[in-house]
């Protein structure tokens, strides 16, 4: 490991030294609770089927029982994911997580009637063993209801979701189970418009489900801004909202206070865990599958003039917290420029032999799969950019206010504006604006088909470029 990636790291831990303990992810806890409680659910309704069979027909296994459990099953689970019995609502208030696991059940029954009338073969199975295997199969799903809500109230002491509450001369207000950190004694300033006042802010939102910020009328503004960059549920309390009775925010009613909804993650748990499994399904094999090549890489930069391989530089990523990525060294060992000050220009002369092909075929973005399985970056999302880049005279952020907006995603290997042409040197504001503009639209609609999409193209480009 390069003593550049050491210092990197060693540099990070400092500035964070006097952050707050980063908070547990309880999304890993909620999944387990999905999952656990999908699994029981097709256990209760192949059970049920099986004991209606036994019970009314006297067969053990029943045939037509057995089928129409099996049938019943795929129809349940694809309207319980979409009616919420496997969420976050069905985790804390046991009558809603009853209501909709009944709601999805009898739905499916009907479904499954009306298929099998349709089908002409309705007189095949019993309605009566039909009746009495949709009867059990509700009784073991509102059991699996019960367990599942003692072992959150025992276990888990009922805490399923994080959320932060930021006072900032706002009135006051306190939530059962949230953390409560003060804007000044944290350090928090939403009007400070640097990577490292925004990385401060991110360390606190880390792992937070919501956010809810308690600030005054001048304040709502720039709370407003940095929290749509965040990734998770913003909220600013609003007392004119709670007295009128405003729709579309969030009421809390034992506290007498509303909540405007600023800020929502641009993906659900879904799409994130979809595109995780994204990633690794790309960088895991892609690591094996080149280690020749990043070896040879390797010694071909060590041995051009005895420098370290890689270089690690910060750069500003998901909810605008800073990361070391990782880059096979390219310049001449002393003329790195780690915080971005001087854009790489043609014919550079701090650019290595070795170093011009690597940049030229993009091979010195290969460590960044390491990045990918740390899950500070993904195969695809806005590139990651310098902490002092530039577009003309004036730093990123300073061209276009919803320039942070782009971090609400972790960054890319490559992005849509990386197969649209737009990558290189920014010598005007242009140049950032409309590379950003690819970035929002990304955002806003992704989807993993064009992800793939993405991918394939960068792999195109990656082929053309080398040929020539």
């Amino acid at each position: 490991m390069s003593e550049e990636f050491l210092e990197a790291q060693k540099a990070l831990a400092e500035a964070r030294r006097m952050a707050p303990p980063v908070a547990p992810s309880l999304e890993r806890r909620r999944l387990r609770a999905y999952l656990a409680m999908l699994l029981a659910d097709v256990c209760a309704i192949l059970v049920a089927g099986l004991a209606a069979g036994w019970l009314y027909e006297g067969l053990f296994p029943h045939p037509t029982a057995w089928l129409q459990a099996q049938l019943l099953l795929p129809i349940y689970l694809t309207i319980g994911l979409y009616n919420a019995t496997y969420s976050l609502g069905a985790l804390e208030d046991l009558r809603f997580a009853l209501g909709k696991a009944m709601q999805a059940l009898l739905i499916s029954a009907a479904l499954l009637s009306f298929v099998l009338f349709y089908a002409k073969t309705g007189a095949v199975f019993s309605r009566a063993a039909s009746a009495l295997a949709i009867v059990i199969a509700g009784g073991a799903i509102a059991l699996v209801r019960l367990a599942t809500h003692g072992v959150v109230a025992r276990i888990w002491d009922g805490r399923v979701s994080n959320i932060l509450v930021i006072r900032d001369d706002g009135p006051e207000f306190t939530l059962p189970g949230a953390v409560v950190a003060d804007a000044a004694d944290a350090g928090l300033d939403p009007a400070a418009q640097d990577p490292q006042a925004l990385d401060r802010l991110g360390q606190h939102l880390r792992n937070r489900d919501k956010v809810i910020v308690s600030c005054s009328r001048e304040r709502r503004e720039p709370w407003a801004y940095v929290l749509k960059a965040s990734g998770v549920t913003g909220e600013i309390l609003s007392e004119p909202a709670h007295s009128i009775g405003a729709i579309d925010v969030t009421r809390y009613d034992a506290q007498r206070q509303s909540a405007l909804v600023v800020a929502m993650g641009p993906l659900g748990l879904r799409a994130r865990a979809v595109k995780r499994m994204f990633d690794l399904a790309i960088a895991g094999p892609a690591l094996v599958l080149l280690a020749p090549v990043l070896a040879a890489i390797a010694l071909a930069v060590k041995l051009g003039d005895g420098g370290p391989v890689l270089f690690v530089q910060p750069r500003v990523g998901k909810g605008n917290r800073i990361f070391p990525m990782l880059k096979f060294r390219t310049m001449r060992s002393g003329s790195a420029d780690r915080d971005g000050l001087r854009s790489t220009e043609r014919d550079d002369a701090r650019v290595t032999a070795i170093g011009r092909f690597l940049r030229r075929t993009s091979l010195d973005e290969l460590p960044q799969l390491w990045n990918v399985l740390r899950g500070e970056m993904a195969i695809v999302g806005p590139r990651p950019h310098a902490l002092a880049s530039q577009a003309g005279d004036k730093l990123f952020w300073e061209v276009d206010a919803r320039y942070w907006h782009r971090h609400s995603l972790k960054p890319g290997l490559t992005g849509l504006a990386q197969v649209r042409g737009l990558r290189g040197s920014t010598e005007q504001e242009e140049d950032l604006a409309v590379r950003l503009q690819a970035d929002l639209e990304y955002i806003a609609r992704w989807n993993l088909l064009r992800d793939a999409a993405i991918m394939l193209r960068t792999l195109l480009v990656l082929v053309h470029r080398r040929a020539y």
